[in-house]
Formats: C-alpha cells, structure tokens, sequence
C-alpha cells in the first residue's frame, strides 16, 4: 500500500494538556507534563506510525505567543510558528474547566489567518458533566464552522482512539520523512533530562523557577545491559540548593528516585541514576 503522512501542530492555552496529549497518543513519554507554564521549551516532534500512515506531532508553548506575529522576538515564539508552518492541520486544545468563548475566539481568529485546517478538542472532560461540552461546540461552530470537534481527556486517554482514526482519515498519499521504529527527533538523553527536570518541577512546584536546567554527563549502557545516567541539576540561585535537597537530602533523593523509576520503565532497563547540583557556569556546589 502506499505510504501516506500527516503533521500536526498542538496548540492551546498554557496547561491545557499538549504535552500529556502527545504522549497519549505516541504512547511514549516524548513531552513533559507538569502544571509549570510554558514547560515545553523545544518544538518537541513526536512521531505515530499506524500501518502505512505516519502522523508527526509538534508539541509548542501557549498561545500568548500569537499575540504578536513578530517570529523572531524570542525562542519560545519561534517554536510556535516553527510547528505552525510545518504542519497541515492544527489541533486547537482548550482545557473545558477553564472554557472562555471571547479568548478562544480571539485565537482562532489569528490561527485562522494561517489558512490550515483546524481541529477543536476539548480536554478534560472527566472533570465536568457530560452535558456541558455540546452547548460549547455549537457555540464555537456557529462562529467560525469548525472542521471537527472531538472532547477527551488526555491524562486518562479517553477518546485518543477516535482522533487517531480521524487523523488516519484524512492523511495524505506521501513519503513517509521518520523510520519505522522512530517515536521522536529527540534522543534518549534529551528525554532522560527532560523526565528528571519534570521530576524536580513536579515536586516542588512553585518552590523552584521552570526555567532550570537538567544537563547530561554520563549516558551508558554497562556490560550486564543497565543504565548508568549522571546528570547535572543546573541552577542560577545558591539558594535554590537547599530547597531542591530538602531536609537531610531527602527532597533530592525522592526526585532521583522518581526519575529513575521512570526512565526504567521508559527504557525497558534497570536505570542507576546519580543527580548533583551544579551552578549555570558548571561550579559544583
């Protein structure tokens, strides 16, 4: 059969689920998920392959940063247009607890000067009742005639089947541009720094700045097939050390210890994980 390909760009408000969204439907953990805003600092590419369809994802920051169409302001902004130039249609998720009709037309107004099919999905539906989301899509419909609206909830998959086969549909005759046994165009030490960096912001959440970096030392499998990872907690602050050690080092040892147990299961491998806290400059303290 001929091989036929799809790429599409999630966008929506900050926390809306993106991140949680991809990695529902690649079934890998390609994007953090944490409630920190604009913790998606890379276009994150994920990649699908269902029979002969490959359907490639991009993964970007909130969409404040369609208020202004200046691409070149910062990074953040660049991997927002970057996704929406690439892709052929647009997947606009809105977070149903936090609805809001004049923001959500305001945004499809500027996505739709970009001329691409858009796509409505409504996450979290597990948290509201079930009546709620059809009163909004004829809302929104009525507006601006909307391809197709879907309502899921990400985090405990429901509904994903429905978008892919609904993605399946409408892929087109292509070359496919990933392998078969590709998932990402970010490799397994981007993703093992990723995990721990969402480890450390998952739990100590507003105590620590989303912008800290996670670096790599050491990846490498040893002779009896585990995982040896160093990785370096970068920080800007001296003071945020204490805060990320927690008493008697028990904070820095329940991230490594979450970290770990993830990238164990992510890599299929027992993973020996050693974290230090190091300054942006790489002096050890």
């Amino acid at each position: 059969m001929k091989k036929k390909l799809l790429k599409i760009c999630i966008v929506g408000k900050t926390n809306a689920g993106k991140s949680t969204l991809i990695n529902g439907l690649i079934g890998e953990i390609i994007s953090i998920t944490n409630k920190k805003i604009n913790t998606t600092e890379e276009l994150i590419l994920g990649i699908l392959n269902i029979n002969e369809n490959q359907l490639i994802f991009y993964d970007t920051p909130g969409l404040s940063y369609l208020k202004n169409i200046d691409k070149t302001k910062n990074k953040l902004k660049q991997n927002l247009w970057i996704g929406l130039d690439k892709s052929d249609v647009i997947f606009y998720l809105i977070d149903v607890k936090k609805y809001n009709f004049d923001e959500i037309s305001n945004n499809i107004t500027k996505l739709q000067e970009i001329n691409k099919k858009i796509i409505i999905i409504f996450n979290k539906n597990d948290l509201i009742d079930k009546k709620f989301v059809l009163p909004k899509i004829k809302e929104i419909d009525s507006k601006f005639k909307i391809e197709s609206f879907f309502s899921i909830s990400a985090k405990k998959r429901l509904g994903l089947n429905k978008i892919k086969e609904y993605l399946i549909k409408i892929s087109y005759n292509s070359d496919w541009l990933y392998q078969n046994n590709e998932i990402s165009n970010k490799n397994d030490i981007f993703i093992a720094n990723e995990t721990t960096r969402n480890s450390i912001l998952s739990l100590l959440h507003k105590e620590i700045p989303y912008n800290l970096k996670v670096t790599n030392k050491f990846f490498k499998y040893l002779k009896n097939g585990d995982l040896k990872i160093k990785q370096n907690i970068e920080i800007n602050n001296p003071r945020y050390k204490k805060i990320i050690l927690g008493k008697n080092g028990e904070k820095i040892k329940e991230i490594r210890i979450k970290s770990q147990n993830y990238l164990s299961k992510l890599f299929n491998n027992r993973v020996h994980l050693y974290i230090q806290i190091i300054k942006s400059n790489a002096e050890k303290i």
